[in-house]
């Protein structure tokens, strides 16, 4: 993901995230997941790929990762 995608990417955070901006941010561009910290948009990104993303989705759901 190069950092004119990241720039331009779609970022999205949970409905249910404070207003406070202490959220985390993910934005999907090819097969990657980049996620980033809300209240620092120009900071570091982690970069994932669709299928370790959709891996933690699915503990989170299940509480496998409890």
């Amino acid at each position: 993901m190069s950092k004119h995608e990241l720039t331009t990417a779609s970022w999205r955070k949970s409905t249910r995230s404070q207003q406070n901006g202490a959220c985390v941010e993910i934005a999907q561009a090819r097969s990657v997941v980049a996620i980033r910290d809300s209240k620092s948009p120009d900071g570091p990104v982690l970069i994932h790929g669709l299928d370790d993303w959709r891996a933690f989705v699915h503990g989170l759901k299940t509480g496998t990762l409890d």
